[in-house]
């Protein structure tokens, strides 16, 4: 049996949400890797959430919010972003590769983009192998 990547996906209800939803109702592929978890705002996601997924059995994760000026809530995106860098930065305290972490901005009406940005990024996990893989992932 062969490895397949763990992927969890944190998604915006208001834009990347909608996004996953346009895609399945678009018939667009993308890969059943991954696990999608509805969040009211990606700004909202705290980082032991995230360090949480990893420590369960993830192999990389994805926070999707909406695109910056469009957030439902203002400036969730901004905050979004600030507690990902935060998580990257422990990340590499961890040893871990800090490219298992994607922040990606996809809109309600953006089916094809969230797709090619899950595809892409499970593609780039598989490269990096299973995150428990033996030695150190940096």
């Amino acid at each position: 049996m062969s490895w397949k990547p763990k992927i969890v996906a944190f998604c915006c209800n208001w834009c990347a949400y909608a996004g996953a939803d346009l895609a399945g109702i678009s018939r667009r592929q993308y890969s059943p890797n991954i696990r999608i978890l509805r969040v009211m705002c990606s700004g909202r996601v705290d980082p032991a959430l995230i360090l949480k997924c990893y420590e369960q059995g993830a192999d990389g994760v994805m926070v999707l919010g909406c695109h910056p000026g469009d957030c439902h809530y203002l400036a969730g995106n901004e905050e979004a972003q600030k507690r990902v860098e935060s998580v990257r930065e422990l990340l590499g305290l961890l040893g871990i590769d800090d490219r298992r972490l994607l922040l990606e901005w996809v809109s309600a009406s953006e089916g094809d983009r969230f797709a090619r940005v899950t595809n892409d990024f499970v593609a780039r996990i598989g490269e990096l192998g299973p995150l428990g893989g033996g030695a150190s992932d940096s």
